[in-house]
């Protein structure tokens, strides 16, 4: 998918307007960054449909330096099928999500495929750190998500708040995909990484 210029122009100036808002030196100056902040939501309330309060709340809610987020995706293999959890819309996904502020990745990976999936896993080895907003901006900024291959323990799925299913699948019987969390390419990725003992982590 091509991207959008003018989503990456408004992620841009947005993450301008938010450095300028942390680190102004006057009142002049604090004006004319909330001005660049304001037109950058305006920007991408005009390509999205969303009202501009919405946007606002979404896009420019936060202070300090603007850098990306990070989220774990777990890769988990058994007899050459990789598990993937149900979505409420019913597309499926790696077990994974956001990583929470007191957590590194690993723990986090562990910690998400816990309550998505409901089991404990052995995390092997990092896959990729990968760029996912890049290609297909669905969120107004960054986000990179960390793969990690790893390995199935105790536990039994239980529908939760967030997934109501949970199975293995081969590669060449994958489910429809959710298209905010782990593409087609990036599961095929991990079959690779599965069946390569000599793996080298990728990276953008």
């Amino acid at each position: 998918m091509k991207k959008d210029k003018v989503i990456d122009w408004a992620i841009r100036l947005q993450s301008l307007a938010q450095a300028g808002l942390t680190y102004y030196k006057d009142a002049f100056d604090k004006e004319r960054y909330q001005e660049i902040r304001d037109i950058s939501a305006e920007m991408m309330a005009e390509k999205s449909g969303l009202e501009i309060e919405k946007v606002k709340d979404l896009f420019c809610n936060e202070i300090g330096y603007q850098t990306p987020k990070i989220s774990t995706r777990a890769a988990i293999f058994k007899n050459n099928k990789i598990l993937l959890v149900q979505e409420n819309d019913g597309s499926w996904a790696l077990p994974g999500g956001w990583c929470e502020v007191n957590l590194t990745p690993k723990e986090n990976c562990i910690k998400e495929t816990r309550e998505e999936a409901g089991i404990e896993i052995e995390v092997e080895r990092l896959i990729s750190i990968h760029e996912s907003n890049r290609d297909k901006p669905l969120y107004p900024y960054g986000v990179c998500q960390i793969f990690f291959l790893c390995k199935p323990g105790a536990g039994h799925f239980t529908k939760n708040n967030e997934t109501i299913d949970c199975k293995y699948f081969a590669l060449d019987e994958l489910p429809k995909l959710s298209d905010d969390k782990d593409s087609k390419e990036q599961v095929e990725r991990c079959f690779v990484a599965y069946h390569d003992r000599n793996w080298q982590a990728k990276f953008d």
